[in-house]
């Protein structure tokens, strides 16, 4: 009987062909014959769409106030399909960009005006998800947010049709690029692939001085995976087991890019930003740029680098932000492509990729505009925190548990769920080493809410011997952090096999809020845990 990774596998190895809604979640190997087709769609017949920058309703003491109304519609995701029907706010998906002022606040209240009905399968085994509670519920967290409790969107803070929820964002934090996305308790890998995502951006005035890509030549793109019909309608697989129809991963068979299936863009021969966010619920993107191209990546999740960074690839897990700026100078009359080979399920997957993300079609210059952009030396001072300055260091353990007589599939932080006592406990204003040992045999984006951290190192420990004996015994050199991860960030990838450790200074106003695995499938089934920062 093939496993679990077998399976999926298999399943990454239909492509754009066929796709089998069977066990994906280990309680049958049987593919089922009812077939989940996904079509094979043309790339770069698209240009590429550009969410717009959405206007406050009203400013009052120097607030930015915003109404923003989520709602079902209908979006073309490419020149040869009909319409899909998705969720999204403002009416589009992504959602429209909100431009923020550091140490500016920002309200916004979020009109709740989904049908009553979801249009995707809801596992109501999952906690959180039963029967009692209502089919559609949201509730917007603001990812890489500053925020207090009230405000970030706890998972089981969510509103209903007709309902709103209101939000406050202080901004008093560095310059980033973050994201808007629902974060539902036991839905939000449904409603996220309906289409509940957008931009949102710090603009520093700090920055302002380095001459970076501003304005038309700051570009956002948002990186989704998806299946679609031949009618144009979202595909969702289930597992076969109707009363359990969850699964690990979402691995789609078509990349799409700020809500379009492989599109073009028209550059002129000068310097670009673009603001990468990988929005997909599990896929992973290790990208490059055919013909051959460098990257120059300027910031993480937590806003710039200290300096530039040179790479030839580029490796974006989910949740995710990378900002590079792409030098098409000298490119006249090319067209280059951007493509990605992470395999899938990564990193021991085998099964081929929908490569081709997007394509950049290097005109002459379109405007009269003048570009004095540049690439300067130095970014941003971030300093490192020092190892003697925690207070505490956590070890975490992540642990997938196969179902196995009766018991259901559940993918764990340190071997609780997310309803049992909280365990994470920092003080405010204190720092702390958190170490996640990663048992399993998926490379899992840990995100805390609220605060960022930086990466230490990652260490390959003997998973067997730990097992047996909960002691961590190294098999390898450490793995010092790398100067593109060497920045702020508030999403972390742990590899299978390491030890990843991070440190983290606790700083805001005390509450509850939530760690989790950023892969939508593992968060709805239990890989999510609060944790309370204490006065």
């Amino acid at each position: 009987m093939a496993t679990r990774r077998q399976f999926l596998t298999s399943l990454a190895s239909a492509g754009t062909g066929a796709l089998f809604p069977g066990s994906l979640c280990g309680q049958s190997d049987e593919a089922s014959p009812n077939v989940l087709a996904g079509v094979r769609l043309e790339p770069f017949v698209d240009p590429l769409f550009l969410p717009p920058v959405l206007r406050p309703t009203s400013v009052i003491s120097g607030s930015e106030h915003y109404k923003i109304t989520i709602s079902e519609f209908r979006q073309k995701f490419h020149r040869d399909l009909p319409p899909t029907i998705v969720w999204g706010f403002e009416g589009i998906t992504p959602g429209p960009v909100i431009a923020a002022q550091r140490d500016r606040s920002v309200t916004i209240d979020w009109l709740n005006r989904l049908p009553s009905q979801h249009r995707l399968v809801i596992d109501h085994t999952l906690d959180g998800a039963g029967k009692d509670v209502p089919a559609v519920r949201t509730t917007i967290h603001l990812h890489g947010g500053h925020v207090s409790a009230s405000n970030d969107g706890y998972p089981e803070d969510w509103i209903t049709p007709g309902k709103q929820q209101r939000t406050i964002y202080p901004n008093r934090q560095l310059g980033a690029t973050l994201w808007y996305h629902d974060h539902a308790m036991g839905i939000t890998r449904l409603n996220a692939m309906m289409g509940l995502a957008g931009f949102y951006l710090i603009r520093d005035p700090a920055e302002e001085h380095l001459g970076l890509p501003a304005g038309r030549f700051d570009i956002p793109l948002a990186l989704q995976d998806r299946i679609l019909d031949a009618g144009g309608q979202l595909v969702y697989p289930i597992a076969e087991t109707a009363e359990a129809p969850w699964i690990p991963e979402f691995l789609g068979t078509n990349i799409v890019v700020n809500g379009r299936v492989s599109p073009y863009l028209d550059v002129e021969p000068q310097l670009y930003r673009f603001r990468l966010l990988n929005a997909s619920n599990s896929r992973m993107f290790h990208l490059s740029l055919v013909p051959q191209q460098r990257f120059i990546q300027i910031g993480t999740d937590g806003g710039l680098l200290p300096e530039p960074v040179v790479r030839g690839e580029v490796f974006i897990a989910p949740a995710e932000r990378v900002e590079v700026i792409l030098d098409f100078r000298g490119r006249e009359g090319r067209r280059i492509m951007l493509v990605n080979n992470a395999p899938i399920p990564y990193p021991s997957g085998g099964g081929p990729v929908p490569g081709l993300v997007m394509q950049f079609r290097v005109g002459r210059p379109l405007s009269a505009d003048i570009n004095t952009s540049r690439i300067p030396e130095t970014l941003r001072a971030v300093p490192r925190l020092q190892e003697t300055a925690a207070v505490k260091t956590r070890r975490l353990k992540l642990v997938e548990i196969m179902p196995m007589n009766g018991q259901p599939h559940r993918v764990l932080l340190d071997g609780r769920r997310f309803m049992d006592p909280v365990t994470e406990d920092p003080v405010n204003g204190s720092i702390e080493i958190w170490e996640f040992v990663n048992t399993t045999i998926d490379a899992h984006p840990i995100h805390l809410h609220a605060v960022h951290f930086q990466l230490l190192d990652r260490r390959p420990f003997d998973v067997r011997r730990y097992q047996s004996t909960s002691e961590v015994v190294l098999t390898g050199k450490v793995l010092q952090s790398a100067a593109e991860e060497r920045g702020w960030k508030d999403t972390v990838l742990c590899p299978p096999g390491q030890v990843t450790r991070i440190i983290i200074p606790f700083a805001g106003e005390p509450g509850r809020f939530v760690w989790h695995c950023h892969m939508l499938e593992h968060e709805d089934n239990e890989m999510m845990r609060p944790f309370l920062l204490r006065a």
